[in-house]
């Protein structure tokens, strides 16, 4: 079926057909509906156990679901209330109240995931922080790959883990111009971060009040130009005399 009767079939008040109803109610396959988000129209799967899967909605996105999951896709009505909760939880880029399914990743990957809920709007963190945020210093691939394997993009806000050296990096959803477009949608400057990026600019500091942060945090963001100090490293901040901020945790 092509994406556009898809599309259609959504907009038709009559609900499943008695076999993918069937196959819905006894977990065999996962239902689903279109939202709109920053990024353009985005497929939103979900069964009893939350919203399982967002992808882009094109022709390909069933397959791409039976592939990745073993189980097919079918158009759905959301449970009741849910369709606010997801809408929300795409424009929050959190999923708040909204149950999420994280049954098809690791726990260790649910760990990761657990915690690149807890990031801001606007704002974004390196890999090696959120390997030490999990506990698990050393572990900054493997939170990559638990990135990669995030089921649930937009709702789970892995755009806003960036490169251990500033730079954006890539983006499961897409690729990274969807990921640049994501991040200045929420106001973080994507050009700036690779700007400082590119001059080696990790953390900024302010002399007013001996505090080094990550730039997006939104105390460096209220720092003058005249007061900012910029650090290639943690360990420069604090030979400098400064110490981390205790909002972003920079070190």
């Amino acid at each position: 079926m092509s994406i556009e009767r898809q599309l259609e079939a959504l907009c038709e008040p009559a609900p499943p057909t008695v076999a993918a109803g069937a196959l819905l109610g006894v977990g065999l396959a996962d239902g689903y509906r279109i939202f709109d988000s920053p990024v353009g129209e985005v497929v939103v799967a979900f069964n009893a156990a939350g919203v399982s899967a967002v992808d882009l909605a094109d022709d390909d996105v069933e397959e791409r679901f039976r592939d990745r999951f073993g189980r097919p896709l079918v158009p759905a009505r959301a449970p009741r209330g849910w369709e606010e909760r997801i809408g929300r939880a795409i424009e929050r880029g959190t999923p708040g109240d909204l149950p999420v399914d994280l049954r098809s990743v690791t726990p260790f990957q649910r760990t990761v995931l657990q915690v690149t809920a807890t990031i801001p709007k606007g704002e974004v963190r390196p890999y090696g922080w959120l390997a030490r945020a999990v506990g698990s210093p050393r572990a900054v691939r493997a939170v990559g790959t638990a990135l990669a394997r995030n089921p649930v993009p937009l709702i789970i806000p892995c755009h806003r883990v960036v490169r251990t050296d500033g730079r954006l990096g890539a983006y499961s959803l897409g690729g990274s111009h969807r990921k640049r477009r994501l991040l200045a949608h929420e106001g973080a400057d994507p050009d700036r971060l690779e700007r400082f990026a590119a001059r080696g600019v990790r953390y900024v500091g302010s002399d007013t009040t001996g505090v080094f942060c990550l730039p997006t945090c939104r105390h460096a963001r209220r720092i003058e130009d005249r007061h900012r100090i910029e650090f290639g490293t943690d360990e420069e901040a604090v030979a400098a005399g400064f110490r981390p901020c205790r909002t972003c945790r920079p070190a």
